[in-house]
């Protein structure tokens, strides 16, 4: 009998699938809306002519060359986030166990930093592809923080502090990085570091895009697998799954997913953190669905972005917006967990 038949079989979860297609329905109006706003405002039936290339010539250049490809990357980057920050929480069982707390966003920053800094001291400039170089460091720091955890077997506040720790050592070295460079990549460099979609298009979202192509499906197989591990590991060893290999497979998804979406738009603060435990609270199980939580990253990039190229004075990094969402959405996580456990 194969591992698959052994597991338990799920319950059904007729408000997981209830809640899936409300957020896909809500990220579709969402995206419409985003789609009509700009300088001028496009009406609806003007929107779907520039759609399909009708109507005026600077409605279509509008909608298919500035607003279309910043929608899409939105929507991919904050799909990738969100898919990472739910994978991430629900194998390691912690809701701030997220790749930007962790030190994995912190891990591609460097990377991507550091060629850009080789570029700018006179070596040769892309010879490493950003998203390679971020893949590359993202994964390079979860390397560490598992050998540096693996006392806490891929689990627990250990494996949180460690992270915490690496993720503070990485922002250091990129700041030093940011040193060694010229004003111009300099700036450069710390604008992507707040996390923007500002002058980005298609050849970003791209590798995101076939990031989820790939990725996505894995953590949907492996989502039965990712439930049975809320058990205690002799449990699920009971079922022929081998859980620190199941964990290991679940978290390289989401450091790559992590990883892509920050080579993309840079480390876009706490929507990871944010969409996993949304979507866990909104489908009401204590495992969080993959494509739930992409839908809520998805959603809040795509919102945050919206607001801060069309309702603002001044055109903001979309990472600043979400960064005033989810740090105190972080704090109340700490002050919750200190309440549940009854410590001053």
């Amino acid at each position: 009998m194969t591992a698959a038949r052994l597991l338990p079989r799920p319950r059904p979860r007729g408000r997981v699938v209830a809640a899936v297609l409300g957020a896909l329905v809500l990220v579709a109006l969402v995206s419409a809306l985003a789609l009509s706003l700009g300088d001028q405002a496009t009406a609806p039936a003007a929107l779907w002519q520039a759609l399909l290339g009708l109507g005026p010539e600077n409605t279509v250049y509008a909608v298919h060359e500035v607003r279309l490809p910043r929608v899409v990357l939105a929507l991919a980057v904050g799909t990738a986030f969100g898919v990472a920050g739910g994978l991430s929480q629900s194998v390691l069982r912690n809701p701030l166990a997220s790749p930007d707390v962790l030190g994995i966003s912190a891990g591609a920053s460097v990377a991507v930093v550091a060629v850009i800094a080789v570029g700018s001291l006179g070596g040769p400039v892309g010879i490493v592809p950003i998203p390679v170089a971020a893949l590359a460091g993202g994964l390079a720091a979860a390397g560490l923080i598992a050998l540096l955890g693996r006392d806490g077997a891929l689990r627990g506040r250990r494996i949180l502090l460690v992270g915490i720790a690496l993720s503070a050592a990485l922002t250091a070295l990129t700041q030093f990085l940011l040193t060694r460079i010229d004003v111009y990549d300099a700036q450069r460099s710390a604008a992507w570091l707040t996390g923007s979609l500002n002058a980005r298009g298609w050849g970003e979202a791209t590798p995101v895009l076939v990031g989820l192509a790939v990725l996505l499906p894995a953590a949907l197989v492996l989502a039965r697998t990712n439930r049975a591990l809320l058990f205690e590991d002799e449990v699920v060893a009971g079922w022929g799954v081998r859980p620190g290999r199941a964990r290991g497979a679940l978290l390289v998804i989401a450091v790559c997913l992590a990883a892509l979406a920050t080579s993309a738009a840079g480390p876009v603060a706490f929507v990871a953190l944010v969409a996993g435990q949304a979507a866990r609270r909104v489908a009401g199980v204590p495992d969080i669905p993959p494509v739930l939580a992409g839908a809520a990253g998805a959603l809040l990039v795509l919102v945050a972005d919206t607001v801060a190229r069309t309702a603002l004075p001044a055109q903001l990094p979309v990472g600043v917006l979400t960064g005033l969402v989810g740090a105190p959405y972080l704090l109340y996580l700490l002050q919750r967990r200190r309440s549940t456990r009854g410590t001053p």
